[in-house]
């Protein structure tokens, strides 16, 4: 009996531990949808490395801004993705 390559693909992630590594992934792609245009458009999502998310900031300004918000973009990350993905944001 043949299964589907979604389930075959389900249990590798699981098995290898991988879950929470693709979503820190997907963090990144789905940046502009999580905190807007306009921070968006002020950021830049480098990477995630052990949970911190490091993004460039255009600006000191706009750095200080975020670091004021970053509880509550942290909130709705783990939110969105139903799982506490990322436990800091370091703005660059």
């Amino acid at each position: 009996m043949t299964k589907a390559i979604g389930t075959i693909l389900k249990k590798v992630v699981r098995d290898l531990h991988l879950g929470k590594k693709l979503l820190q992934y997907e963090v990144v792609n789905e940046w502009e949808k999580i905190v807007g245009k306009k921070i968006a458009s002020v950021t830049t999502v480098e990477k995630v490395v052990d949970g911190k998310l490091i993004v460039r900031v255009k600006s000191s300004a706009w750095r200080n801004e975020l670091s004021f918000l970053k509880k509550e973009i942290i909130k709705k990350i783990n939110k969105k993705f139903m799982e506490e993905i990322i436990t800091d944001i370091i703005f660059k």
